[in-house]
């Protein structure tokens, strides 16, 4: 391992996609991630097709760079091996409501008494100091609560949807990630672990007000917030002669020289186009006008025209052409790796380029329990003690003796 992140261990016992998407992360990084699972697995290991029925694509893709060991925590032993694990371990993260993992016999207190710098990491629905405490959350639910389906519904057709992405676990997931960093940041500095709550709910409310805040913002409020640009109804892909292109027409640059292609100079004296703040207040019936002019050419002539002019646009892809992008091919964006029970498969590098310690996966997703036996031995297990926990059932391992 060469990561920025050599060095540190991290106990996972996060399960679907939050925790370990940001513990992905991590050992993309290099640090020695330990995904300690329940005898039957992590859930989303059956979400979508896979060679084994095992090991679906969002699994594989959120649990690369990881080692699985799997745990019986409803047992006495089970717990003890978990609190062996922290000792050993620089970062536990988890996403159990808390009171759950206090019933385990995990809660703040318990693991930092195993290792008392430890920084002990959860992710969760929300802020433990509120009346929605001991709710539990998923992606949909907080998507609802944090107004996402509502703000579709006033620029689109008026139907509530959630948005197609996991955008909740995703977005929280990242700053869970960022809340570890700086917390081993602040532990270098000082010697210190602490506790750390992320909650999606105050989370993602935070991501979303943050563009549509607007007049709310001000006591007493100004409007009725949301981002008019963003709420236009036409703020979609443009549909062309024949097909769709996407283009942001934004600075006042770009709508002169939009004006010019539209051949609309009554355009250049109406007040709604006069500043970005006009246009944003008129940006409905603007786009709608926009959009009707988009519909006049192919797409081709329009990606001539508007890279001409320096406008900014790209063609809309679908699942099967993003993959098959020149432009994610050029940087080889998908490198295809052996995985031992699914064969070749086709994974994502990590984006960012970095000239010295460029993170990259280590491992493949393991299967479920694989790396058992190794991790109880390097907690100082014996291998009889291992083979005794396997009989227990307070372990389990893949090979077939097993």
């Amino acid at each position: 391992m060469s990561g920025p992140l050599t060095g540190v261990r991290v106990l996972d016992m996060t399960s679907v996609l939050m925790g370990p998407y940001a513990t992905s992360i991590l050992g993309d990084m290099g640090a020695d991630v330990i995904k300690l699972e329940s005898p039957e697995g992590d859930l989303i290991r059956q979400v979508g097709p896979s060679r084994s029925g095992a090991m679906g694509g969002m699994f594989m893709h959120a649990n690369r760079s990881k080692r699985s060991i799997v745990v019986d925590l409803k047992k006495p032993a089970g717990r003890d091996i978990a609190l062996a694990l922290a000792r050993t371990a620089d970062v536990l993260v988890y996403n159990l409501r808390p009171q759950a993992m206090e019933r385990l016999g995990l809660g703040y207190e318990a693991v930092a008494g195993a290792r008392s710098d430890i920084i002990y990491v959860g992710t969760f629905g929300f802020g433990q100091d509120g009346p929605y405490a001991a709710k539990p959350a998923y992606d949909d639910l907080v998507q609802g609560l944090c107004a996402v389906p509502a703000l579709i519904a006033d620029a689109g057709d008026g139907t509530p949807r959630y948005a197609p992405v996991n955008i909740a676990d995703r977005i929280v997931g990242l700053h869970a990630l960022a809340a570890i960093l700086a917390a081993l940041r602040h532990r270098d500095r000082t010697g210190e672990g602490q506790r750390i709550d992320v909650p999606m709910f105050e989370t993602m409310a935070s991501f979303v007000l943050g563009d549509h805040f607007g007049g709310l913002s001000y006591e007493p409020p100004l409007d009725l917030g949301g981002y008019a640009r963003l709420l236009a109804p036409d703020r979609r892909p443009f549909r062309t002669a024949d097909g769709y292109l996407c283009a942001v027409i934004y600075t006042d640059r770009h709508w002169q020289r939009f004006i010019d292609i539209a051949g609309r100079d009554d355009w250049r004296d109406d007040p709604r186009f006069a500043s970005h703040a006009s246009r944003t207040r008129h940006m409905a019936e603007i786009m709608k006008s926009v959009a009707a002019i988009f519909l006049t050419r192919p797409t081709a002539e329009w990606e001539r025209l508007l890279g001409e002019a320096d406008i900014p646009h790209a063609r809309m892809h679908t699942l099967d052409s993003l993959v098959n992008d020149s432009h994610l091919a050029a940087v080889g964006f998908f490198p295809i790796l052996e995985h031992p029970s699914e064969g070749s498969v086709r994974t994502l590098r990590v984006a960012s380029q970095w000239s010295v310690s460029q993170p990259r996966p280590e491992r493949a997703a393991p299967r479920l329990g694989e790396h058992s036996r190794e991790v109880l031995a390097e907690a100082g297990y014996s291998e009889a003690a291992i083979q005794r926990l396997v009989e227990a059932r307070v372990v389990a391992c893949p090979n077939a003796g097993d």
